[in-house]
């Protein structure tokens, strides 16, 4: 009886210690399982936040870059005005009428030279070409002229009583000057031609030649 005894009692020991170790493991598990439920909820909230910081804004997406660039780069640009190319001058061909641009009139004699009572006034008119062929220019007295002046007073030119055409066309090679000597016989000429002209007084007087636009420098001469 008493061996039957002892058994029951370590039994009973035994199913009380079993039964303590069972409640503190509950217990256990009771208290991780709560502790973990707010952290998982925790970070169930966190998660939308975390993946929307982890999504590519627009500006850092790499695609959505290159379709801007693309887009960019096929976007037809503002038109820029094309400057038009001067007109290429055609080469001039030998024995075509002259240009002024390649022509050279020049007078020469009556500067500030003073002459005696009687004595004539003598001038040379000449004209270069420096066109790069011969050309044609019309030396007649109207289009090459030589003109005296005193103040506003037009005393003669050789324009005047020209007769005939008046007109005299040379050919100019490149270069080569033409000259023409012309005396002045101190008389007035007028452009009505009349038959009694006047002789020129003493005094100060200017001579220029004049061809087309161009104008020789003044040559200013004195009578006596």
């Amino acid at each position: 009886m008493r061996g039957d005894g002892g058994d029951i009692y370590w039994r009973r020991r035994m199913s009380v210690l079993v039964a303590v170790l069972v409640v503190v493991a509950v217990v256990a598990w009771a208290c991780s399982s709560g502790g973990s439920g707010p952290e998982r909820s925790s970070s169930a909230q966190s998660s939308p936040s975390a993946s929307t910081s982890a999504q590519p804004t627009p500006a850092a997406d790499p695609l959505l870059a290159g379709l801007r660039t693309l887009a960019m780069g096929t976007a037809s640009p503002s038109p820029t005005p094309t400057p038009k190319a001067a007109p290429s001058e055609r080469p001039r061909k030998p024995g075509e009428p002259c240009q002024e641009k390649d022509l050279v009139l020049s007078l020469q004699g009556g500067k500030e030279q003073i002459f005696a009572a009687g004595s004539r006034p003598t001038f040379l008119v000449t004209l270069v070409n420096t066109g790069s062929v011969m050309c044609k220019a019309d030396i007649g007295p109207r289009a090459m002229e030589v003109r005296i002046t005193s103040g506003a007073d037009r005393i003669w030119s050789t324009a005047d009583c020209v007769s005939g055409a008046g007109t005299e066309v040379a050919e100019l090679q490149r270069g080569v000057p033409y000259v023409r000597s012309l005396e002045w016989d101190r008389r007035r000429s007028s452009a009505d031609c009349r038959s009694a002209s006047s002789t020129a007084l003493p005094g100060t007087y200017v001579a220029v030649a004049r061809m087309g636009k161009m104008r020789t420098e003044k040559g200013v001469f004195h009578l006596r």
